[in-house]
């Protein structure tokens, strides 16, 4: 199918959770009958040294590159990872540029997350550990390297040398292996080919927040509401993450991008036109975003050697 017949459905959403800062930072892009959409997401750290700073200069820089070179689609669809590692690379050179010059923020850094979806075909970048997830038939899997020592400590539980209690709970389990701190970047998930989109896909690129929920969770929460609009999703998305009230609660942003044939209109809607000489009802005011209702008590994350720490 090609990206003519296809219609991309997409929301964004972004909450501090029990965090005393929002180290997150988001920014999606996908204009009506435009070619290439762009989403962009960053998960800094670093706390009082300034994580917020490094995920705003990761997302503000990439985005904008990425941006740019989104003018001509047809050299974007030829070159596309080269933009992004090229994008990635500005920006890490950026936060190596603001702390040379604003000392107190020393040891900043942050994960990152880069997509750009064009004609039917998703290129992606990552470095660290944030996920991004491919819903397609209901399966829900993770297309992207996790740059944590997660996977190893997974694996030692699948060896057998760990309880799974324990790999769950390793204080080491989120030391990152991988992130933008303006030295030399270890590790880069930039795939050379794209994933071919098709209808009834649903890409979901996050912060580790949404990793509070269970994965299985996600997944079934995501087939729930597979017919229901991107918006909706998000908001059943940030309803689990309150439902569970976790005290540890981290910050969270994703972009939700659903993918359907075009004329394709969400359950619940219509496209009955209301009766002439009639006012249509107005529709019901929407509920403040429960994100926005966590409380905030004190918590940081920290970066020694790209470990993530929770007080």
């Amino acid at each position: 199918m090609t990206g003519a017949e296809l219609r991309l459905d997409v929301a964004t959403g972004i909450g501090q959770g029990r965090r005393e800062h929002q180290e997150d930072a988001i920014v999606a892009d996908f204009p009506i009958g435009g070619d290439i959409g762009i989403a962009v997401l960053a998960d800094g750290m670093g706390g009082h040294a300034a994580g917020d700073v490094a995920s705003r200069i990761a997302v503000t820089e990439v985005f904008g590159a990425l941006k740019l070179h989104a003018a001509d689609a047809d050299d974007f669809l030829r070159e596309a990872p080269d933009h992004l590692q090229t994008a990635a690379e500005r920006a890490n050179a950026s936060l190596a540029e603001h702390m040379r010059r604003n000392a107190e923020t020393g040891g900043m850094g942050t994960t990152l997350v880069a997509l750009a979806v064009a004609r039917a075909r998703l290129f992606w970048l990552s470095i660290g550990d944030s996920p991004l997830f491919l819903f397609r038939d209901g399966d829900l899997r993770r297309i992207n390297q996790d740059h944590s020592l997660a996977p190893q400590i997974d694996g030692m539980a699948r060896m057998g040398l760990l309880s799974d209690a324990e790999a769950r709970e390793h204080p080491d389990r989120n030391c990152l292996t991988s992130a933008i701190t303006g030295a030399d970047i270890s590790r880069i998930d930039c795939p050379a080919d794209p994933v071919r989109l098709e209808p009834g896909d649903i890409v979901l690129a996050a912060s580790d927040g949404l990793t509070f929920i269970d994965r299985d969770r996600i997944g079934a929460l995501l087939a729930q509401h597979r017919r229901r609009s991107s918006a909706e999703i998000a908001g059943a998305l940030f309803s689990e993450i309150e439902a569970l009230a976790d005290p540890d609660q981290d910050n969270v942003c994703f972009t939700v991008i659903r993918v359907t044939r075009r004329g394709f209109l969400p359950a619940g809607l219509s496209r009955r036109p209301a009766h002439r000489g009639t006012r249509p009802e107005a529709p019901p005011a929407r509920a403040a975003r429960r994100g926005r209702r966590w409380p905030l008590p004190l918590a940081a994350r920290l970066l020694p050697s790209f470990r993530r720490r929770t007080p």
